[in-house]
């Protein structure tokens, strides 16, 4: 029997987390290359918008995630993050 070998696929995630909930709810959103935990409801749904609009704007520069240096991550992050 023949092992197959797995392609070397490149892989990246964005975790978001919270530490501001004082109301008792559980919020997690996830998706493909993120996951976002805890924060109050202002909290939680900044921290979602910004993920968003990260990743259109990886779209618009046609990168993914693990194509993206750690200093360009955080200047599209500090671009995107509604204020």
């Amino acid at each position: 029997m023949t092992k197959r070998k797995k392609k070397n696929t490149p892989r990246a995630a964005l975790l978001g987390l919270g530490l501001d909930n004082d109301d008792g709810h559980k919020r997690i959103t996830t998706g493909e290359q993120f996951a976002i935990l805890g924060g109050s409801h202002e909290t939680h749904g900044r921290m979602t918008e910004t993920v968003v609009k990260t990743f259109e704007e990886l779209k618009q520069r046609g990168k993914h995630l693990h194509e993206v240096e750690p200093s360009e991550l955080a200047e599209i992050i500090d671009k995107t993050t509604p204020r």
